[in-house]
């Protein structure tokens, strides 16, 4: 705030000057018209008494007057119709005549012998032999009038100024103070400290920021324990086939030394196998769940087919489907013409769509029906996605928590790694869809109930047949 105090400061000098010019010009230039009107009706008096070609004179008292300035010069100049002198001064320069107005007084600044004068000039009309009447003077009194305003004006700000500053640094320091305060607070916690900073010392005015960042303490606090447990889950989780690995690796090794059956070897080997491909799938799985949560990929957004990415993910799925002898199909729009484009990530939504169809195909008994339907809302505003099964269904009870990670429905021997229904709902929150569970409904109810997970994605993005 000292800045804009220093260089307010001479804008406020300036002003002034101009102000006090202009105050010291009215009183004086009322004063210079007043004496040209007097010399005037002098001139036209004297005009009329005087033979027509007799020289005109100002008279003596007119004279006195005009003498009795004892600070400035004054000068005079009475032109005839022909702009002949008349009576004073020659050496006066004379105005345009055809800006002045009879009758009227005009005021100017003129350069007489290296001086500045100011001059009042009339054109009396009041008889034909005077034409134009000048009247000038010095700008001494001006000079010593503006003088005494810009000292009576100015000389105060020399000591209000340095006490407006000391008071603005005293109040400034005052007030800063608790934020100084509080910033050293922030600066002595420790990195891992998120508890709440305590609003009662904060100075009132900053008191909904230190709201705004407790609230995002809170958050981030919420989402580091969140992280902590996923990244103990996943250690957890991980180290099931590491050690399976490990021990089937060390049985192996035992076999062969003591020149076991190879089929007892063959057999180690595969659990081997299957326990790396657990590993590899966890990894995986969470390598998904890192992207869907990734702010920064969030952002980068385009548009895609939903009918495109669910058509490729089936295809994709048709082996794994008929090894296990179970009736994969898709039910929906054949082509991505005239279907409506959705705006987001579709790496991220196929991987949605696959985690479903896996999910769906990992629970369905042989001889099952899996049949992923896309079917366009007709009022234009979703697009619904739907992964139906014939499966054992999901209890109600657990519909909410099978979307949580690594979680896993009691009663089932199916392997998994409990992350893909998780990596489901991220993905969904991320591109603003909603996720629902509910039983299927083609399902007969002697029969299996049967799951149906149900995708419903906003249309941001109009038709585009060309797609």
């Amino acid at each position: 705030m000292l800045a804009p105090l220093l260089l307010l400061w001479p804008m406020s000098v300036a002003l002034t000057w101009l102000v006090a010019q202009n105050i010291a010009a009215r009183p004086y230039d009322r004063d210079l018209g007043q004496l040209t009107r007097m010399i005037a009706q002098q001139m036209a008096v004297e005009s009329v008494a005087a033979a027509p070609d007799a020289p005109l004179k100002l008279p003596e008292s007119a004279a006195a007057l005009l003498r009795s300035d004892d600070v400035d010069r004054i000068y005079f100049q009475v032109l005839g119709p022909r702009g002949e002198l008349l009576a004073g001064d020659r050496e006066l320069p004379p105005p345009e005549l055809d800006r002045l107005v009879v009758g009227e007084l005009a005021f100017r600044d003129e350069s007489l012998q290296n001086e500045t004068v100011r001059i009042a000039a009339l054109r009396p009309g009041s008889h034909p032999r005077v034409l134009l009447v000048q009247v000038a003077e010095t700008l001494d009194k001006r000079s010593r009038l503006a003088t005494e305003i810009i000292k009576g004006v100015i000389l105060p700000q020399f000591v209000i100024l340095p006490l407006a500053v000391l008071l603005v640094w005293f109040a400034l320091a005052r007030g800063i103070a608790p934020l100084n305060q509080l910033q050293q607070r922030i600066r002595q916690r420790e990195s891992g400290d998120l508890s709440p900073i305590d609003e009662h010392d904060a100075p009132e005015e900053v008191a909904p920021l230190v709201r705004s960042i407790n609230d995002l303490l809170a958050r981030l606090d919420q989402s580091m324990a969140t992280h902590k447990h996923f990244l103990a889950d996943a250690a957890h989780q991980l180290k099931t086939p590491l050690a399976g690995l490990r021990t089937q690796a060390e049985l192996a090794q035992r076999e062969i030394d003591a020149g076991s059956d190879p089929k007892s070897v063959k057999r180690s080997l595969q659990q081997i196998s299957l326990s790396s491909q657990r590993a590899a799938h966890m990894v995986n799985q969470l390598l998904s769940m890192a992207r869907a949560e990734d702010q920064e990929q969030a952002r980068r957004q385009q548009a895609y087919s939903l009918v495109r990415l669910a058509t490729e993910t089936v295809q994709d799925f048709v082996p794994k489907a008929m090894d296990k002898r179970i009736d994969l199909g898709y039910e929906g729009p054949d082509s991505a013409d005239g279907a409506p484009r959705l705006t987001g990530q579709p790496l991220l939504v196929r991987e949605a769509i696959r985690n479903l169809v896996d999910n769906a195909l990992q629970y369905t008994p042989e001889g099952g029906t899996v049949t992923v339907r896309i079917t366009p809302d007709p009022f234009g505003q979703v697009v619904v996605l739907e992964v139906e099964d014939n499966g054992p269904g999901i209890p109600e009870a657990e519909r909410e928590l099978v979307l949580q990670p690594f979680y896993r429905a009691l009663g089932t021997e199916v392997d998994g790694s409990g992350l893909g229904l998780a990596i489901v709902k991220e993905i969904a929150e991320r591109h603003g869809a909603e996720l629902s569970i509910s039983a299927a409904r083609l399902a007969p109810a002697s029969e299996r109930p049967g799951a149906r997970f149900t995708l419903r994605f906003p249309v941001t993005v109009e038709p585009n047949p060309s797609a």
